[in-house]
């Protein structure tokens, strides 16, 4: 793909981000994209977001479980941006209409006190940068259509890291934890509606969610980036996605880590803006 193509792949995203308004697969329009050429949409994303005032809060990362990468035949994690107008306070509720599709995970947040970077950086480097942990919750939203309707053709993982991980929102939840234990046995059971959906450990993200910001920092140095001080990192979901259509209320307990609550309010979304 040229700079141009890339270019015009973001300003599609954007809209989509806008009006509420799918686009087509990526993957289908550019049948060459390649990993290189999908964090460049999504840095063409990350231009123009910082153009119209936005500011980057953090970084997620996806696909850090067995089974999502088997689904989507890779293997390796992605990486996503959080922007200021991403977060939401644990208890709220998101507006009407402010997603496309929207679903929820469960995750382990780093908040970071000190800045982490290079591709020699170590599990060491990451828990001496990090200030806290908490529970938190990510806010998942598509901007590419799921499946192309003629062919049956799924998404990509192309499709995905293009659309800035899937990325939509962050809710970090009130407590705050030491690094130095063990987040393998932080655990979660996630409620939509009174109802149990998933539960889940945090060995499930690339057996330890330190591990995941280990990759994360050595990934984004090779595109010259590093982790900042006061940055949140969404180290990887241990449940499937939820999905959340208008009225769920979900509730994630993590027992003594913690709980996280949102909701998403009913009504239909208003005219584009």
């Amino acid at each position: 793909m040229t700079p141009q193509e890339h270019a015009a792949a973001a300003a599609d995203l954007l809209r989509a981000e806008r009006t509420g308004q799918q686009i087509g697969l990526l993957t289908l329009r550019h049948p060459e994209i390649s990993m290189d050429d999908a964090y460049a949409i999504q840095s063409a994303i990350l231009a123009a977001k910082l153009e119209q005032g936005r500011r980057v809060i953090g970084w997620k990362i996806g696909l850090t479980s067995k089974a999502m990468q088997s689904a989507l035949g890779i293997d390796i994690p992605d990486s996503g941006i959080l922007f200021d107008d991403m977060a939401f306070d644990s208890g709220a509720t998101v507006p009407a209409g402010r997603f496309i599709q929207p679903r929820i995970e469960a995750e382990i947040a780093f908040v970071m006190g000190g800045a982490v970077g290079g591709e020699g950086v170590t599990r060491a480097d990451v828990m001496a940068a990090t200030q806290y942990v908490a529970p938190a919750i990510e806010i998942l939203d598509t901007r590419v259509e799921r499946r192309d309707a003629a062919s049956g053709q799924p998404r990509r993982i192309f499709d995905t890291i293009s659309d800035n991980a899937a990325n939509a929102g962050i809710v970090l939840g009130r407590e705050r934890h030491p690094p130095d234990s063990d987040l393998r046995w932080v655990g979660a059971i996630v409620s939509r509606n009174g109802e149990v959906e998933e539960t889940g450990l945090g060995a499930g993200v690339l057996n330890d969610p330190v591990e995941s910001v280990v990759w994360l920092a050595r990934r984004m140095a090779q595109y010259g980036q590093s982790i900042e001080p006061g940055q949140v990192i969404l180290s990887g979901s241990f449940i499937r996605p939820v999905e959340c259509p208008p009225g769920a209320e979900i509730h994630a307990d993590f027992g003594p880590f913690g709980s996280v609550e949102i909701a998403f309010a009913g009504g239909a979304r208003p005219a584009p803006r």
